[in-house]
C-alpha cells in the first residue's frame, strides 16, 4: 500500500543525506577524506575545486529531491550516480572509504531505499 507519510519521511531523509554530504562534508570540508578520495580516484591536484563542485551538485540534488519534480527520473539519476561513484571509489580508493569494501553494501541499501520510495511508496505518477 502506498503511504504518503512514509514517502514524505523517506524523501526528506534522502534529501538530507545529499545535503549533508554536499554542504557539510564537501563544501565546508568537514570530512577531508572526501577530498582525498577525489584526488585518488581522479588522479588530480585540483581535488579541492572538484570537491566543491561535487558538493554544490549534491546540494542541487537535495533541492531537486525536495521539489518532487520528475521524481522517477530523479531516482534513476541518483541510483546511477551512487553506483558509479561507489564502484569507482571501491576500485581506486577503497582504503580511504569509511567502511572500506563494505561501502558498496551501504550504497546498495541506499539505492534500494531510493528505488522503493520513488517507485512503490510514491503517490505521484510522473513520466520518467
Amino acid at each position: 500500500m502506498k503511504n504518503k507519510k512514509l514517502n514524505n519521511t523517506i524523501t526528506f531523509f534522502i534529501a538530507l543525506v545529499w545535503l549533508v554530504n554536499g554542504l557539510y562534508c564537501k563544501i565546508l570540508n568537514q570530512v577531508p577524506r572526501h577530498e582525498a578520495i577525489v584526488a585518488k580516484v581522479l588522479n588530480t591536484a585540483h581535488s579541492r575545486a572538484l570537491i566543491i563542485i561535487i558538493g554544490v551538485l549534491e546540494v542541487f540534488m537535495a533541492v531537486w529531491i525536495l521539489s518532487r519534480y520528475k521524481q522517477k527520473c530523479n531516482a534513476i539519476t541518483q541510483i546511477v550516480i551512487i553506483l558509479t561513484m561507489n564502484s569507482l571509489e571501491l576500485l581506486k580508493a577503497s582504503n580511504l572509504l569509511l567502511w572500506h569494501n563494505f561501502n558498496i553494501v551501504f550504497a546498495l541499501l541506499f539505492c534500494s531505499l531510493i528505488y522503493y520510495n520513488s517507485f512503490h511508496f510514491n503517490l505521484i505518477k510522473d513520466n520518467v
